[in-house]
């Protein structure tokens, strides 16, 4: 049986998530490359960045500090 992570694993894939999402912004996102691709890149970048954010929000067991034994 799969046990859910902590409310410490939990915030850590967020912070990862955070940071792999500006600096790929940075790179592919809003405002960059050639007059739409920026858009559409950044467009799709939000919406795997929003569903990722859902599932580690809904996968957590945010009431649990201790790690998975």
């Amino acid at each position: 049986m799969h046990e859910r992570p902590g409310c410490l694993g939990g915030l850590l894939r967020l912070a990862l998530l955070t940071w792999i999402f500006d600096f790929l912004q940075e790179r592919f996102g809003f405002g960059r490359g050639c007059s739409c691709t920026g858009i559409g890149c950044g467009c799709l970048l939000l919406l795997v960045f929003l569903m990722l954010v859902c599932r580690i929000l809904l996968t957590t067991e945010w009431w649990r500090l201790a790690p998975v034994p």
